[in-house]
Parts: structure tokens; sequence; C-alpha cells
């Protein structure tokens, strides 16, 4: 799904698309509260994200975009990476006698703040797109 093809867009995309994959891994803990050697997972992007803006730790950073000529170049004139949404399991934890690390509580505060975090996103988005409407039509 390629959002209009803008930067912005294609960041928000991302963003969200981490947040919808968020949601699953998330229920799937939650699913697996009580079953015995189940070590909980959780979806690493901002973290990502972040590295790569900052260009930390070697990591490729996102370049800034040049439309104008009197502009300043940032870090390049065309953006290029995006980080993708990575799965990742917590193994080195255990709360739980059945050495299960899934803490029903917090679980439930993470997929409460996750579906905040997407509907923040779908209403920039639907925003965005109000705006470009808006300036194609030239009225509200």
């Amino acid at each position: 799904m390629n959002l209009l093809g803008g930067a912005s867009f294609q960041r928000m995309e991302s963003a969200l698309s981490a947040a919808s994959l968020r949601q699953s891994v998330l229920a799937n803990n939650i699913a697996n509260v009580d079953t015995p050697y189940y070590k909980r997972s959780d979806v690493a992007f901002e973290e990502m994200l972040a590295q790569a803006i900052g260009g930390q730790n070697g990591s490729q950073a996102l370049p800034g975009r040049v439309t104008n000529a009197r502009h300043i170049p940032i870090n390049g004139s065309s953006m290029t990476f995006l980080p993708k949404p990575q799965v990742v399991a917590e193994d080195t934890t255990s709360i739980n006698n059945n050495r299960n690390n899934v803490d029903i509580d917090k679980e439930m505060a993470l997929m409460a703040e996750n579906q905040l975090r997407y509907n923040l996103l779908v209403q920039q988005i639907n925003h965005d797109v109000k705006m470009m409407r808006i300036g194609i039509e030239g009225r509200a």
C-alpha cells in the first residue's frame, strides 16, 4: 500500500504497519499468558526509526529532501531507507513458575497505548488527505 507516494505518507504507512503488527503480537502474547515456557514478543520499529533518523550505531540515516535550490542539503537528497517493523522475542526473563514471561496487566496497557497510536496515525493520514483534496479542489 503506497499512500499517494509522498515521503511523509511512506513514514506514516510504515508506522501504521508497525502498529498493526504490534496489535497482533500483543494479542498473541495475551492468548498465551498461561502457556508454559512461552516467551513474550514485541515489535521493534520506533527504536530503529530513531536510529535511522539520527544515524546512530553506523546505521543508514534518513536523508533530507531538497525541493528548492535554496534549501540546505541534509544527509543527501532523497529518502532511500525506511526501517521495517520486526518481531523480537524477549527470551531472558521469566516471571511465572512455568517460565512464562507474559504479564497480562503490562500487555493490556501496551495494547491500549498501541490502539491510541494507531488511531492517531489514521487521523493524521485522514487530515493530510483532506488537505490535499482541498488543495486540488480549491475549496473546503
